[in-house]
């Protein structure tokens, strides 16, 4: 029987069922003349059907077209014309439909769908799912959606999908950038994983990438399946790599990725992580078995153990190490070949433990270096450890006071130099006396140190002992006022700090030298007792540190806007003790006068600065000046300048000379969607770069790419170039280059990600 419209005020025709599984009525669903009834509100579990026109039986099959619209639960379909089987719950729609279940819709032309069970099969569907990662989303972060369209979609249960001939996307509706074209996709949301078959990734129309299977996520879940391809090119050669990301179990995955070399051969890495509540590491390697340059196998080996012993024992594992002493340069960037000069193999067994007011820690390590330096003289190679044994305790006392212990006893072992075993025992007792206005905190220790040296040279095996008191005193005031800076209400901070340090000069160029060093000097070395590390050396000394900091606080917005500081050594008798190797530049520079200012200039624009003079040279030893201003993220620009007499070259073979260095990086829009990014660092002395990188990145707002060159100083003799590409997708990932990001995050320091912003 037909029906009516429905009239705009009346709704004439407003046939609702309120169909129920559990109790299905036998009426005829023929209908009489036309009347407005209201429409019922659904209950849990219970399907409605509305319709312009609708017959037939509830017993075998209901009739429905014009507009028609079915819900039960989140389920929605729209359709022009319905058959609905109640005894199956079970709907055939067409010629149109719209179907949508939470936050998915899918449209298409005839629908065949089991309502309890979510499943069925929809013909040439088009399809948008949205969803919410299922890790906290940073603020303002919108749902990721994948849309698309197919041949067939197969609904295989509430939020599992399979379409076959699909084409799928994560940008806006109207942007078609990319596309992944498959035979068929299934898209499971219950693990948060899609899989493509027989794909292609095509990029404005150009096929980009084929691969026959491909894994991908639906939300931040962990799931097993290949991740997106890198490459590189440049001085090592062009790299092709496909990492495997597998899976294992909650707490265990392991990342396996061939490497294609044209230059040195195929590699293959692999990383494992584990995960347990006493105990985590991981374990990474790469494997070249023939390098075509140097027919040699090579490889590289880090594994890193912590576990948690129980009764306050703990072990930890650091161990890496490389074939050869090129590895680096030849296979690493920038950042591998500057960390790795002396890697680190070590172990150790730690223990502390907890009383009333007082604690102490214990430590059993051993530790040995694999030195990376070309033709290294003996100095160039760090002691061993083996091993070492430390205890340390500390003891809170009445009326502020506080004993401290530290003892060091250790075994050093070198392949051409001094071996032997030392021991340190430095008990102190410190009073601090602190209040809001200032604090006054005196110590006062003595430092035994033995060394029992082997027969080294035509030395005979011997002894030696140094015992030195040491006393300090740290005091400083706090005062403040309210005042007007540059036109603004400010809090004026005057912070005046006196430390003052004595400690008998003795000779000791008889002993050893294991592990010490030259501390750099800086505001904060003024203030500390020795400034040598480790313990073969400590400083004579009888002397005192002045310095004055004072702030200008905006009180409107708490920012600094000028920090002073200047401070200074006075010497009432000069320390003579010296450090073998060291050049005298570096260690005579204990009575310089040390001043920086910087602040906030405004919200965007930051000041830093340091000096250094030297009153014995009338010179001036070292300076620093570097401005930056970032008024948001993705606009960046800072230049630097460094000045120093002698200083310690970290990029040209840890050699000494002056330095004039200028380094300037930016990140900066130059047009809609375009940023260009570079880094420049220029050497006045050489007359040449020590590093160059300069490139542009694009934001599409569904994708994004990065194309950037660097050319960088190894060492006095060799040179760098590289070459780095990243497209990256959104919801996808990456194609490219592994390790972009950290190359631009340590050359343009407050870079930002384009599809950040």
């Amino acid at each position: 029987m037909h029906r009516q419209k429905p009239t705009p005020l009346a709704l004439a025709l407003a046939a609702a069922f309120a169909l129920n599984a559990h109790s299905a009525s036998a009426a005829d669903a023929s209908a009489s003349a036309p009347v407005a009834i209201p429409t019922p509100q659904p209950q849990p579990g219970q399907t409605v059907v509305t319709a312009d026109h609708m017959d037939g039986s509830m017993d075998t099959v209901l009739h429905a077209k014009g507009d028609v619209v079915i819900t039960r639960d989140d389920q929605k379909a729209e359709s022009d014309w319905l058959d609905y089987y109640q005894s199956k719950n079970r709907v055939k729609a067409g010629d149109r439909f719209r179907l949508t279940r939470g936050g998915d819709v899918i449209t298409g032309t005839t629908l065949d769908y089991d309502i309890d069970g979510y499943t069925g099969t929809g013909m040439n569907p088009v399809f948008s799912m949205k969803r919410q990662s299922s890790v906290k989303p940073a603020p303002g972060a919108k749902p990721v959606t994948m849309r698309g369209d197919g041949k067939q979609v197969d609904f295989l249960g509430q939020d599992q999908y399979r379409v076959y001939n699909s084409r799928m996307t994560t940008c806006d509706i109207g942007d078609d950038a990319w596309y992944l074209k498959s035979a068929s996709s299934d898209l499971d949301y219950t693990t948060g994983v899609g899989v493509a078959h027989n794909a292609w990734m095509q990029f404005y129309g150009v096929p980009i990438m084929y691969t026959p299977w491909i894994d991908f996520p639906l939300n931040s879940n962990r799931k097993s399946g290949f991740l997106m391809p890198t490459f590189k090119t440049g001085t090592a050669g062009t790299e092709f790599s496909l990492p495997y990301y597998w899976n294992i179990a909650p707490n265990y995955d392991a990342t396996i990725t061939p490497h294609f070399n044209d230059k040195h051969g195929n590699m293959i890495s692999g990383e494992f992580r584990y995960l347990m509540p006493d105990f985590n590491g991981t374990i990474y390697t790469e494997q070249l078995p023939n390098d075509k340059i140097t027919d040699t196998s090579r490889y590289a080996w880090n594994v890193i153990h912590n576990q948690n012993l129980g009764q306050g024992f703990r072990f930890n594992l650091n161990y890496n190490g490389v074939s050869d002493r090129n590895y680096f340069t030849d296979f690493g960037d920038q950042v591998a070949i500057a960390s790795n000069v002396n890697l680190n193999q070590e172990a150790a067994l730690n223990y502390g433990t907890n009383w009333k007011d007082g604690s102490a820690t214990a430590s059993l390590r051993v530790q040995h270096y694999q030195n990376l330096t070309i033709n290294p003289s003996p100095g160039d190679i760090p002691y061993a450890r083996m091993p070492q044994l430390t205890l340390n305790a500390s003891q809170k006392l009445p009326d502020g006071f506080s004993a401290n212990l530290l003892t060091d006893w250790t075994r050093f072992d070198h392949p051409s130099l001094q071996t032997g075993d030392r021991f340190v025992a430095y008990p102190s007792v410190t009073w601090s006396f602190d209040r809001s206005w200032g604090f006054v905190r005196p110590k006062l220790g003595v430092n035994f140190t033995e060394y029992n040296l082997n027969a080294f040279n035509g030395q005979n095996q011997n002894t030696q002992t140094r015992t030195l008191p040491i006393f300090s005193t740290d005091a400083g005031l706090y005062f403040d006022r309210e005042t007007e800076f540059l036109g603004r209400d400010h809090l004026m901070t005057l912070e005046p700090r006196l430390f003052y340090v004595n400690i008998p000069n003795k000779d000791q160029s008889n002993l050893p030298n294991f592990d010490t060093s030259v501390n750099d000097f800086n505001f904060a070395q003024l203030f500390t007792e020795n400034r040598f590390s480790g313990y073969d050396r400590i400083n004579g000394a009888n002397e005192i540190t002045t310095a004055l900091t004072s702030r200008f606080i905006d009180e409107s917005n708490g920012l600094e806007r000028l920090r002073i500081a200047i401070g200074k050594r006075y010497y009432f008798s000069q320390q003579q003790i010296t450090l073998a190797g060291t050049p005298t530049q570096v260690t005579d520079t204990g009575d310089n006068w040390l001043m920086t200012a910087g602040g906030d200039l405004s919200r965007a624009l930051k000041f830093d600065s340091s000096y250094e003079y030297n009153p014995t040279l009338a010179a001036t030893q070292r300076y620093n000046v570097q401005l930056r201003y970032n008024p948001e993220p993705g606009k960046l620009a800072s230049i630097r300048y460094r000045y120093g007499i002698y200083e310690q070259l970290a990029d040209l073979d840890n050699t000494y000379g002056p330095m004039r260095q200028v380094d300037i990086a930016a990140q900066w829009p130059i047009a809609r969607r375009w940023y260009a990014i570079g880094h420049y660092n220029y050497s006045l002395i050489n007359r040449e770069p020590i590093d160059r990188m300069v490139g542009f990145e694009y934001n599409d707002g569904c994708w994004s790419a990065r194309l950037y060159s660097q050319r960088y100083i190894v060492d006095t003799n060799t040179t760098k170039n590289a070459l780095y590409f990243q497209l990256e997708l959104k919801g996808l990932g990456a194609v490219g280059s592994s390790g972009t990001q950290d190359a631009l995050r340590l050359a343009i320091p407050g870079y930002t990600k384009t599809n950040a912003l």
